[in-house]
Parts: structure tokens; C-alpha cells; sequence
């Protein structure tokens, strides 16, 4: 089967990805929030450097949840 790939469904794929998208983000961020907390690191640098190693995974994340909503958003058996 051919997915269907409407201006409607994508556009409904994107408010999924957008909404899923901010939600992780804001699992990321309190992730982040209580890490830094409890390690105690204050300052610019310690900030940029836990930063830094939370940016692929953010990025892979952030990935999936785009795929995921594309590919339920234009799956035929979800219309």
C-alpha cells in the first residue's frame, strides 16, 4: 500500500512532530536541569560541555519523533 501524502496529512504530521517534539524537549530539559543540579556544575562552561553531550541524543530523539508522526499521519490504515 502507498502512503497518502495529502497537504492535510502532512500538515497533521507536522503538529504531531511539533507537538511530540516539544514535549521530549521538555524531557530533555528537565533531564538536563536535574543532572546539573545534582553534579553541582554552575558556570558558563560546565553548561556548554553538558550541552555538548546532550546534543546527539536530543538530535537523535528529536529524529524518531519527525519519522514517527510522518509515518502515522500518512499511513493508509489511520485514514
Amino acid at each position: 500500500m502507498q502512503r497518502i501524502k495529502t497537504f492535510k496529512t502532512l500538515t497533521c504530521a507536522v503538529a504531531a512532530a511539533c507537538f511530540l517534539a516539544v514535549q521530549a524537549a521538555i524531557c530533555i530539559g528537565t533531564l538536563y536541569w536535574a543532572i546539573a543540579a545534582t553534579l553541582r556544575m554552575e558556570g558558563t562552561a560546565a553548561a556548554i560541555v553538558l550541552g555538548a553531550i546532550f546534543a546527539l541524543p536530543s538530535a537523535y530523539v528529536l529524529m524518531v519523533v519527525t519519522r514517527m508522526a510522518y509515518d502515522a499521519e500518512t499511513d493508509p490504515a489511520n485514514q
